[in-house]
This record gives C-alpha cells, sequence and structure tokens, in this order.
C-alpha cells in the first residue's frame, strides 16, 4: 500500500471530510520504492517527512525480481539494499521519472553506475557509519580464526576436550606480528587502530596509490601487492570490490604469503579466488582464513570451504550491530529525501 500516514493525520485533523483532497495530495507527492524491510529509523523518517508516498517489500528476505520490476514502475525514488541489482532492465522497467537511486550499503557493486550516470539519476550511498561495527568485526573474526576459538568451541562440545596437551589448538598471536591491509581506507584504518594494543610490531599496506594521510594515522608503511603477501603474518582484506580488484587475491597471492599466515576478507566475495583459497588451505599453503563474504552468499552448505577447519566463514554481518543498521537506514532515507528535493544528500555517490 502507498503511504505517507503523517500526511494522512495532517490532513484527518484539518479536514476529516475531505478525503478527495487526501488522495489528490497524495497523488503529486514523489513515489518512492522500499526494497526491503529496512531497520526502523529509516522509516520513520520516510513516514515522518510527509514528502514522499512509499510502498515496502515488508520481508527480510529479498524482493523477487518479477515484483520488483513491477513495483519500480513510476517511481521517483528507489531505497533499495545489496542483494538488488539496479541495472538497465531496472532502469528500464522504472521508468523516466526515476530520479534518485539510494542504497543502504557502503558497496555498489550491485549498481550498474555507467547506466545511472546515463540517465541522470543520482546515487546516495551508506559509508562512514559502518566503520566501527566492521572494524569490530574483522578483529573478531581474525581472532576467532589464528586462535581456532571455533574448533576449540566444537572440540569442547563434542567430547574432544581430554588431558591438558602441549601443542593442542595452539594458534598464533599478534603480539610482534606484521599486519598488512589491502586497500587502506576508514576500515583500514580503524581496525589497525583496534589492533595496535595487541602489540603488533608494524603495519603495512597497499592501495592503488599511497594514502600518506590515512597511514600517517596509524604509522603503516605503502609496499607492493608482493611485498605485502610476503610479509604480512595477517593479511586483512580491506578493499572495494572492482574490476581491478575482482580475483585479486589469488594463488599468486597466496604462494608468496606465509605459512603461518591469516587472511582475513570483510570486504566483498568477488576479491578472492575462492578455488584457489580453498588449495592455499588445505595443503597448509597458508594457515587460516576468516571470510565474513563469499561468493555466491549464501555460501552453499556443500561447499569445499566449509570442510576446513582451518576456515572461517560469517554470513555477512560486518555491519550487524542495531546501532549501525539504523544509521545505515537512517541515512539512506535522508539521502532518498534530499536527492527527491535537489538537494545536496549527506552522502552522495559521485557518478
Amino acid at each position: 500500500m502507498w503511504c505517507s500516514r503523517t500526511a494522512l493525520g495532517r490532513l484527518q485533523k484539518i479536514a476529516p471530510c475531505t478525503v478527495t483532497g487526501f488522495h489528490r495530495a497524495m497523488s503529486i507527492l514523489p513515489k518512492v520504492y522500499v526494497t526491503r524491510k529496512v531497520p526502523p529509523d529509516g522509516l520513520d523518517i520516510l513516514r515522518k517527512s510527509g514528502q514522499v508516498q512509499f510502498e515496502m517489500w515488508d520481508s527480510d528476505d529479498p524482493v523477487p525480481r518479477v515484483e520488483l520490476l513491477k513495483k519500480v514502475k513510476g517511481c521517483d525514488g528507489i531505497l533499495c539494499v545489496l542483494t538488488e541489482k539496479i541495472d538497465a532492465q531496472l532502469l528500464d522497467a522504472a521508468g523516466p521519472n526515476l530520479k534518485v537511486l539510494s542504497t543502504m550499503s557502503v558497496g555498489f557493486d550491485h549498481l550498474s553506475l555507467d547506466e545511472l550516470k546515463k540517465r541522470g539519476i543520482r546515487v546516495g550511498y551508506t559509508p562512514e557509519v559502518l566503520t566501527d561495527a566492521v572494524a569490530e568485526l574483522t578483529v573478531a573474526l581474525l581472532l576467532a580464526t589464528s586462535r581456532r576459538l571455533i574448533e576449540a568451541t566444537h572440540e569442547a562440545k563434542t567430547g574432544g576436550w581430554g588431558t591438558w596437551r602441549t601443542l593442542w589448538l595452539c594458534g598464533h598471536e599478534l603480539a610482534n606480528s606484521t599486519v598488512g591491509i589491502l586497500g587502506l581506507g576508514r576500515i583500514g584504518v580503524a581496525i589497525a587502530e583496534r589492533l595496535k594494543p595487541f602489540k603488533v610490531k608494524k603495519f603495512i599496506y597497499t592501495d592503488v596509490e599511497p594514502r600518506p594521510e590515512l597511514a600517517n594515522m596509524i604509522e603503516a608503511e605503502y609496499v607492493s601487492l608482493d611485498e605485502l603477501a610476503k610479509e604480512s603474518d595477517f593479511l586483512a582484506i580491506c578493499c572495494a570490490l572492482t574490476p581491478e580488484t575482482h580475483g585479486i587475491c589469488n594463488w599468486n597471492l597466496f604462494s608468496k604469503m606465509k605459512k603461518n599466515a591469516i587472511f582475513i576478507n570483510t570486504s566483498r566475495g568477488g576479491v578472492v579466488n575462492q578455488e584457489d583459497l580453498y588449495e592455499a588451505l588445505s595443503t597448509g599453503l597458508i594457515a587460516g582464513a576468516g571470510l565474513d563474504v563469499t561468493t555466491p552468499e549464501p555460501l552453499p552448505t556443500h561447499h569445499p570451504l566449509f570442510t576446513l577447519k582451518n576456515c572461517v566463514i560469517l554470513p555477512h554481518i560486518a555491519s550487524a550491530s542495531y546501532t549501525t543498521r539504523n544509521s545505515m537506514s537512517a541515512l539512506a532515507a535522508n539521502n532518498l529525501l534530499a536527492g527527491l528535493r535537489g538537494e545536496p544528500m549527506p552522502k552522495e555517490l559521485k557518478l
């Protein structure tokens, strides 16, 4: 149902009988489709604004593609999440009224940016608000992987916990280690800031070019990709998924890493060649891997990576804190409303 409860309430207080007037007022409000049941802060902003009429796919599961193509027809704005592929087909289905696309994500690999730019559609996204949550989860995943916590929990539950043994379930510690970061941005810096108290000896990073301003914040040294692989005891992947980074973590990278190295990916699954990662883990080429993102998502339960004790896989939960998800939802809503008003968005992706 297309709705703006605030607008309805105002009209009812002013003139309870002017139902026709209400419908006329509603018909001139911009139409927005929300592709998922997003956290309440964002929905409250849309409802209370009185500036839009919106319909929402009221489910935690993705809207079926056929339904999505039907619902976006004639919309002025769309608020989506990262599971919706915003491509030429969808933009054609929406039609010429579409002015604003707001995604509740920091990543934008699900958007056809060329098509959006060609059609003059503005794009909002949600960086920064999820930095702390992603950094915290990355550290948690790194520790769980390097200290073999999932294995240890399983052994305790299933009777594997016997007498104390000198090398049983030994892992790798952060003290005096070198931590590498592939893609130094806000999240990479936040991860390093949280790891520093663990007495990390050195931070190194690589990116498309040196980033001295950010690097100075964590006293990180710029190195080549080869050096990053060779020197890192822990390697955190924080880069965006682009044509240049697609599959960048492959056999060539893994073959240069230390045998005691721990590989952590909380960016996008597409930056990793999972077949090569399986070979590296199963043959002992590297010590372990922690993944919050995979290709595809969800990763099929029969995937070979799930058979490995030295691979910890999470269901893409890096930003999954109540505070962060509500902040993302609120920012996505504010981006959408600002774009529809023709004003600067709080966070706009420059196409």
